[in-house]
């Protein structure tokens, strides 16, 4: 983070379209760049930029020549409350608390004692109890106050949420059902695990490894007016290089799941 905003001129000389996965552009305003990291030095550009996640904002995309790849936790959280807000579900008054769960591969290639896994085999350790900064583009994308709490746990890929959200009306199950039929049942790449039966009644991240697949679901809670939203995507595909591709695909009017119906596996490792 903080290099694509100095040499954005030079990429963008370079080629007709620019997928960044940095931060640099993915807040849409210089005043979320002062609060959430350290500024910005082309605030002039952040008009331009057009969030990279396809299930949000695909007409936006089509056409984009500067597009920002969404952050991780943001993306898997995001798939999670997204149904909830184009459904009227949510205002953006509710208390919602977001935990994550996240594998190594977050850390960056750089690695580091957190993420050797000598240190990380066993452990659910939060490492960001507060004040995450992938909390900005669930406000400026959904316009929610969100909460988030980060564990990093034992596996390599992957990022699963569990979005805890008090609604100010109650809402039945088949409000729920038709939310998240109504905001997926066409998006090539989403599946909805709610419920049912076998092991793995809920979304996964060991389900989505090495694709570019999200699973979103949810489960209702009426005697405390809660609905818990869950997303399972995998970090270093759906949130990151996989999701660039597909805004990519759709920036430039070809087949959107070109190039993405095959898994990849580095870093490789159970998930």
């Amino acid at each position: 983070h903080g290099v694509s905003m100095t040499e954005i001129d030079r990429y963008r000389e370079a080629a007709d379209t620019v997928v960044d996965l940095s931060a640099d552009f993915r807040l849409p305003s210089e005043d979320g760049y002062d609060e959430w990291y350290d500024g910005h030095e082309r605030p002039d550009l952040l008009d331009d930029a057009v969030y990279a996640l396809p299930e949000l904002d695909r007409e936006e995309l089509a056409g984009a020549d500067l597009i920002a790849s969404g952050g991780c936790n943001a993306t898997a959280t995001i798939l999670g409350l997204l149904p909830l807000v184009e459904d009227g579900v949510l205002d953006g008054d509710e208390q919602i608390v977001v935990d994550l769960k996240v594998g190594s591969s977050e850390g960056g290639a750089g690695g580091g004692d957190a993420a050797s896994h000598p240190e990380r085999s066993g452990v659910v350790r939060p490492y960001a109890p507060t004040g995450h900064r992938h909390e900005a583009e669930i406000g400026a994308y959904l316009g929610l106050d969100v909460s988030f709490t980060v564990h990093a746990v034992d596996m390599i890929r992957g990022a699963s949420a569990t979005c805890h959200v008090f609604p100010e009306e109650p809402v039945s199950k088949g409000d729920l059902w038709g939310a998240y039929r109504g905001s997926y049942e066409d998006e090539p790449f989403v599946d909805l695990v709610a419920g049912g039966g076998g092991v793995y009644r809920y979304p996964e991240p060991k389900a989505v490894a090495g694709t570019n697949r999200a699973e979103v679901g949810f489960e209702l809670d009426p005697g405390n007016r809660r609905i818990v939203a869950f997303s399972a995507i995998d970090n270093v595909m759906k949130g990151a290089a996989g999701q660039a591709v597909h805004a990519a695909n759709v920036a430039l009017g070809i087949d959107e799941t070109a190039g993405l119906e095959f898994r990849g596996l580095h870093p490789v490792g159970a998930p």
